[in-house]
């Protein structure tokens, strides 16, 4: 679906409005919806809400992983009250060990009895040494804990063929055989089912500095050895394209599509104008960080439009494992360790981008937001056994209502936020039928000064009433932390009604609201 305009100027016009500067929007903005209630075919799928943790600061050790000596409570050494945080959201898939991470991490290192783990040097992130006491039972027991579906990513850059090959071994044979025999000797009798198995990280990067051509020779090799064993079907994920990189997608289709059943790409939409610590915002920065945030909209298009030339029927899945907002570090923390603040201004990134993933279900099939806690756009941040909600995390628990319900098309009418020469619009949507009939439409208002009115027409559906939550926040900057971890968070919202056609609503400034409708 693709987000249709209006402009600024013809609206003005009929309302009889002049903008009172070249920085803002209108005092008041009309902005128009048509849902199509009864053309829903394709299914956003669960997988889109998911979530990426790599070894990088804080984000396993002392994120997810206490250990089990530890005074804050845990289950094995998996913190309770993340577990129960992130449960909350409905979290459907886990991406693990990386990141630059996967392609210096060799998996035997992480197995066996902790104490006789073999330390390593994480080179790529902060130079710390890490005791590996977190390795794969342990990242399949938080999975278990989370009850959501473990995505593990292979290391092409630095490991063999045989090394990946055993680990799927390791993990998913029930039978007897040397991988399988040292898993239960290790404590687990019976296999884990793991279904989506990543083909190395940013091969074109730190993975390897590899051309295209070369690693869709590499992903054939590796890939013929993901082995599905038994009844777990392995699903393969091969290495995509750094943001615009369409020739990586061009050559990866055309070489090896054949034998993938899912293409990534990763797109990191910066920070503001300049980067900076999160907290530390004006309007340009505003304006610029969304902008480039619905920049994911041109990207998903354009990488799509290739994969439809080679997969018309679409059979293999865009995989957008690695996305979100990229700031500064806090000040005085580790600059390799990625910690950032979380703001309003996040919470809006995290909404337009579900909604363009929604609004792509038909080839996007998965995504993780870099990352779950305490590491870039994160959903949590932690300090001992001090534990915060960030602005996105409310996101993704108020988007679960469109985990596996039909896509509704649907066309948007926008006035434009303006910043003197540029203009984005004002509202992104996006909009779905769960099984029970319920619709829930998802909208951001991106400008920061100035409500939205929306008037929505629904077609095939009559809104018998008409429920929803906001988030929003007085200030740009607006964010928890662990003196008022509440300054950010869902309240009831009330400024919506149905009408005859539909409904009508009014966002306030920098908000995203969620809508349910009972027809």
């Amino acid at each position: 679906m693709k987000l249709q305009r209006i402009q600024s100027l013809a609206l003005l016009v009929a309302l009889g409005g002049i903008f009172p500067s070249a920085l803002h929007a209108a005092e008041s903005t009309v902005n128009k919806l048509v849902i199509h209630a009864d053309q829903g075919k394709e299914t956003i799928d669960r997988n889109i809400y998911g979530h990426f943790s790599e070894h990088l600061g804080r984000c396993i050790y002392e994120g997810f992983w206490v250990g089990a000596n530890s005074e804050i409570k845990n289950v094995r050494g998996i913190r309770q009250d993340v577990v129960a945080a992130l449960k909350k959201t409905k979290i459907p898939v886990l991406r693990w060990p990386g990141g630059c991470f996967a392609d210096e991490y060799h998996w035997k290192d992480g197995i066996g009895k902790p104490s006789k783990r073999p330390t390593m040097i994480n080179t790529h992130w902060g130079g710390v040494t890490e005791n590996n006491h977190f390795g794969t039972h342990e990242f399949l027991d938080l999975c278990e804990q989370l009850e959501c579906e473990p995505y593990i990513c292979g290391n092409v850059g630095s490991g063999t063929v045989q090394e990946l090959s055993q680990w799927v071994e390791y993990v998913t044979f029930d039978g007897v055989s040397p991988m399988a025999d040292l898993r239960r000797q290790n404590g687990r009798k019976e296999p884990w089912r793991v279904k989506y198995w990543g083909v190395g990280n940013e091969n074109w990067g730190c993975g390897g500095h590899m051309t295209p051509e070369f690693y869709a020779d590499q992903y054939k090799r590796f890939a013929t050895y993901v082995r599905s064993y038994g009844s777990n079907r392995v699903y393969k994920i091969a290495c995509g394209a750094n943001t615009g990189d369409t020739n990586w997608t061009e050559v990866l289709m055309r070489d090896a599509g054949k034998r993938m059943n899912g293409l990534a790409l990763h797109y990191y939409c910066g920070s503001g104008k300049t980067r900076k610590p999160a907290t530390e915002i004006n309007e340009e920065d505003w304006f610029s960080q969304l902008k480039k945030a619905l920049h994911i909209e041109e990207l998903v298009a354009a990488h799509g439009a290739i994969m439809d030339k080679y997969d018309p029927k679409k059979n293999i899945a865009m995989i957008v494992d690695e996305w979100g907002a990229w700031h500064s570090v806090e000040p005085g923390t580790n600059p390799g360790f990625l910690y950032q603040q979380n703001t309003i201004r996040d919470a809006l990134v995290a909404g337009v981008s579900l909604n363009i993933f929604n609004q792509h279900a038909d080839r996007v099939k998965m995504a993780n937001i870099a990352q779950t806690i305490n590491v870039l756009q994160a959903m949590i941040l932690t300090d001992k056994a001090k534990m915060i909600l960030t602005p996105t995390y409310h996101v993704f628990e108020m988007y679960s209502v469109h985990h596996d319900a039909k896509l509704l098309p649907a066309e948007v009418q926008s006035s434009d936020y303006l910043m003197g020469a540029e203009k984005i619009p004002n509202v992104n949507m996006s909009a779905s039928r769960d099984a029970e009939g319920r619709i829930h439409v998802s909208l951001c208002n991106l400008n920061p000064n100035q409500p939205a009115e929306v008037a929505c027409e629904l077609q095939g559906a009559k809104a018998n009433s008409i429920k929803g939550r906001v988030l929003t926040a007085p200030e740009l900057a607006s964010h928890n932390t662990f003196e008022q971890p509440d300054s950010v968070k869902p309240a009831e919202f009330k400024a919506c009604q149905t009408t005859a056609s539909g409904f009508t609503a009014t966002l306030p400034a920098k908000s995203v609201v969620v809508l349910e409708i009972s027809p």
